[in-house]
């Protein structure tokens, strides 16, 4: 989302300082000076007498202010084209502000590609056919297939692995422009991607060998296996056990809600090796036709129609020991690592299809007419299009923002990514009620598409941990600092 500029040469120092905005100079100017006659005044004083508290604290805050304000012309000068570079200090290293003061808050041109690729893709293969997999209960493989020949399929899975190598952000750009046509399947080929990601990142050289190629190219399906029938938001007191005898390891157990159950052909499995709590779990990877691997029905979902949802069931089934993914007792770390990408994604599938609620909603107000006239010329229709764009635009720029800490492996990133996975999930959830409200009865009937999405984004506050689990981790992490 950010990008470096080129170096300013020395020579052009002179030039960019002039064109320095009065209004900051003139602030800074001020500011230093009240600094200055602060620092007398107090200085001043009989022997001993050091002021009020309240006076230095009102000092420091100046020195504060006047340190920001030289940074800022100081960054103001030293940039090319909006893009910042380091100060270079004669014969010291060269210092580097804080990157949060460069975020630019637009795409790049590579963005903005991948972004048209996704929403071109979406037109042809997705949005056509939304409505009958919804109705149909089907599972669009082909069109999978199709999205991991546009690298879709591994979108952060580094390239010397086959896969596309891109980041967060545009992996979220890609599933917010594929649930704008069908939230269901933007979803799917997310937790697909997460566990691409896993094995890239963590698994050994022979793993990554054996899965990644298939997986890559979308010919074989991976589901990722945490959540069981007695252990949800608590998911650190799973009971799927795997018990190493000689060379493999014996799984028992079972996991519920599965995407893809039934369907995909390997399972990367949080299971229990050692203590109780979040250190005895290990992760491995488990095949459909192992022995011992079975499936329950496919669960009558409100929502999420075109992708599978099963029960995966491990009775004895035999695991190789070079399926671990990562070290013995690092699984749920995996998972949990792998849960800040899948909330950016799951955010982002719910942004789409409140962009599509919206935009349904926009051209259905236009085109109605009650009263003798469009009911977009009302005052309250206005006001609710209003405060929808608004709080989609708001999520967006939350999510973007989560999108590259993530990346970047920030120390925050894991409190941005539940920021942003339970205020969009929620704030999208509001407009997709908001359009179906607007088009009245017609808004509940499955011949407009406000009524699928309706379904779709209402367990995007459920999965991934619930939203009530975000607030919970957004508060620890603020309570440690």
């Amino acid at each position: 989302m950010r990008s470096r500029g080129r170096s300013l040469p020395r020579a052009e120092w002179r030039v960019r300082a002039a064109s320095l905005p009065p209004c900051l100079v003139i602030a800074a100017i001020f500011e230093i000076s009240s600094t200055r006659a602060r620092i007398r005044a107090l200085l001043s004083r009989n022997a001993g007498d050091f002021g009020e508290i309240a006076d230095w604290m009102t000092l420091i805050a100046g020195i504060a202010q006047c340190t920001i304000m030289v940074f800022s012309l100081l960054y103001y000068v030293h940039t090319v084209e909006g893009q910042p570079r380091a100060f270079p200090l004669r014969g010291k290293k060269p210092i580097m502000l804080p990157e949060v003061l460069f975020m630019q808050f637009d795409l790049t041109d590579e963005q903005r590609a991948i972004q048209e690729t996704a929403r071109r893709f979406t037109s042809e293969a997705i949005t056509p056919h939304a409505a009958m997999w919804d109705e149909k209960c089907f599972f669009p493989r082909a069109t999978v297939r199709a999205a991991a020949e546009l690298g879709f399929g591994a979108i952060c899975v580094s390239a010397d692995q086959g896969g596309s190598g891109l980041g967060r952000l545009e992996a979220a750009l890609i599933m917010e422009a594929m649930a704008h046509g069908c939230p269901s399947t933007s979803a799917f080929i997310s937790i697909h991607n997460m566990a691409g990601w896993m094995i890239d990142r963590f698994g050994s050289a022979s793993l990554k060998a054996k899965y990644l190629p298939s997986l890559v190219a979308c010919e074989k399906l991976a589901s990722y296996c945490l959540t069981e029938p007695g252990s949800g938001s608590d998911a650190a007191a799973l009971k799927t056990r795997a018990v190493k005898e000689g060379s493999s390891y014996v799984v028992t157990g079972s996991k519920a809600f599965i995407s893809g159950g039934g369907e995909n052909e390997i399972y990367l499995v949080m299971v229990r090796t050692g203590q109780d709590g979040a250190k005895g779990i290990s992760c491995l990877v488990i095949e459909k036709g192992m022995e011992g691997v079975s499936f329950g029905a496919q669960e009558r979902k409100l929502g999420w129609h075109s992708q599978p949802t099963a029960q995966v069931n491990f009775a004895n089934v035999r695991v190789p020991v070079e399926n671990l993914l990562g070290a013995e007792g690092q699984g749920f770390s995996i998972a949990m690592q792998a849960l800040d990408g899948g909330r950016i994604n799951i955010a982002a599938c719910s942004l789409g299809g409140a962009q599509r609620c919206l935009d349904e909603a926009v051209a259905y107000t236009r085109a109605r007419h009650q009263f003798g006239q469009a009911i977009a010329g009302f005052q309250a229709t206005q006001f609710t299009l209003a405060d929808m764009e608004t709080g989609l635009q708001a999520g967006r720029a939350l999510l973007y923002l989560a999108a590259d800490k993530v990346a970047v492996g920030a120390p925050d990133a894991t409190r941005f990514s539940a920021m942003a996975k339970r205020f969009v999930t929620d704030t999208s959830m509001h407009a997709a009620d908001r359009a179906l409200q607007l088009h009245g009865g017609y808004g509940y009937l499955r011949d407009f598409p406000v009524e699928r999405i309706y379904r779709d984004l209402r367990v995007h506050s459920i999965l991934e941990g619930t939203n009530e689990i975000m607030r919970m981790i957004i508060a620890r992490e603020m309570l440690r600092q």
